[in-house]
């Protein structure tokens, strides 16, 4: 997404992630998620703010579009591009987030991402895919079928667990359970 706009674009960019990693740093947070991020450039460009504004941990999670071809966001990156680059610039968690895959199909990102980094790895998948009615948003995987489908991120080698769009404390307490 940065780079269209040059090196003032990205320059402004790091200013404006780092000034948000430092006030969050300052207001006494564990960590850093840098989420639902659908460029590598600009993940890294993000990672690397939140790196120089403060010594926390910092996880990275991108979202993609498919399964096809490696796993891609929607600009072209693949799974195992991500994981790996995020690795080497010094992100402390990799995953994936959001995007248009249901939780069975995040368990294939995850997979690739494993195969690419010693890191642990995030998955907040959405409740299902995301579906348009009557000009809404509609997220209508039921808490079951979420927990089984995040269940086999868990197998695929996913360590930190949770969901995005769509989810609700239904579905965190089924996903709870099927995990005990």
């Amino acid at each position: 997404m940065l780079e269209p706009y040059g090196d003032l674009a990205r320059e402004a960019a790091l200013k404006a992630f780092q000034e948000q990693a430092g006030i969050l740093a300052e207001g006494g947070v564990d960590g850093l998620i840098i989420e639902t991020m659908f460029d590598l450039k600009e993940a890294l460009c993000a990672l690397e703010a939140c790196k120089a504004a403060t010594d926390l941990p910092v996880v990275v999670s991108m979202a993609f579009s498919t399964t096809d071809n490696g796993g891609r966001t929607i600009m072209g990156n693949a799974a195992r591009d991500c994981a790996q680059a995020l690795s080497e610039a010094g992100a402390s968690a990799v995953g994936a987030n959001c995007g248009d895959l249901d939780p069975f199909q995040m368990a294939e990102i995850v997979s690739m991402m494993r195969d690419a980094t010693s890191l642990p790895v995030l998955v907040q998948p959405n409740a299902g895919k995301p579906r348009l009615v009557e000009k809404e948003t509609v997220f209508d995987m039921s808490p079951p079928d979420f927990a089984e489908g995040v269940y086999q991120c868990v197998e695929a080698g996913a360590r930190l667990v949770g969901g995005c769009c769509g989810t609700s404390p239904s579905h965190i307490r089924a996903l709870a359970d099927r995990l005990a």
